[in-house]
């Protein structure tokens, strides 16, 4: 019981920073590997997956009631995502971890070092005219991302508010509404193997739902009454940490 209790906490805090920026598995994942750790991997992938699913739901329908949201480029950059996250969890047995991870970490640096010395990063919403060219870099935005969550997952938010930002001049706050609509596509791809297949716990499974439900309500109502300063302040902490743990995993 005290264990459920102790992922509830851990749910809460990944709902909260996962509504804002993205990177909710960086603290729910570890928890659940940490608290239980004779259950199957697959079955903890599928209990958190069901738990951040149910946040991101409720973040995305708090954004759109409070942010106004570019659908043109968000829907084709969902589908794309939804179809390429099967091949990349089709994919994750061929590729090597010792390929993704060092790659990986070089692209978060990277997004860290832009994102910190260019001051005004984000900090404008001027979306650009929505045309064909646009709507297919939507796309192959939202298939490489899409892609990336299946095989590996982690950052999969903050690369999206990159994206977005850096592509189509969303701000922080536009940019991460628009990443978790994007991020409903990839949850309910990898729930259509999940849930089949049995690998979710759902005595676990419903509370931490529960608590990652309150914790992205209360990440949303941050990001939008803290407006667009608190959203890049956070992002940029959620960079370092990312940074921490890929690096304490690939050289430890």
């Amino acid at each position: 019981m005290i264990d459920i209790v102790i992922l509830c906490v851990f749910a809460f805090a990944a709902g909260l920073i996962d509504a804002a920026v993205g990177g909710g598995g960086l603290i729910q994942i570890p928890a659940l590997f940490n608290l239980l750790p004779t259950a199957q991997p697959a079955a903890l992938l599928g209990t958190n997956k069901v738990a951040a699913a149910c946040g991101t739901a409720f973040a995305a329908r708090s954004f759109v009631r409070k942010v106004v949201i570019n659908w043109g480029l968000v829907i084709p950059a969902a589908g794309a995502a939804f179809v390429m996250a099967f091949f990349g969890a089709a994919t994750v047995s061929s590729v090597p971890q010792s390929v993704i991870r060092p790659a990986v970490l070089v692209l978060i640096v990277l997004m860290a070092i832009y994102t910190f010395w260019k001051k005004d990063f984000g900090a404008l919403h001027k979306p650009m005219h929505i045309g064909t060219k646009e709507k297919l870099l939507a796309i192959v935005i939202g298939g490489a991302i899409g892609f990336y969550d299946g095989l590996f997952g982690p950052g999969t938010g903050s690369f999206l508010i990159f994206l977005f930002i850096r592509c189509f001049a969303f701000d922080f706050l536009h940019a991460s509404a628009s990443a978790k609509l994007v991020n409903i596509a990839t949850n309910i791809a990898a729930l259509i193997f999940f849930i089949p297949t049995g690998n979710v716990l759902y005595l676990i499974a419903i509370p931490m739902a529960a608590f990652n439900i309150l914790g992205a309500l209360t990440g949303t109502w941050l990001a939008v009454h803290k407006g667009v300063p608190f959203v890049r302040a956070l992002f940029l902490v959620l960079l370092v940490i990312l940074i921490s743990k890929l690096s304490y995993d690939l050289f430890l």
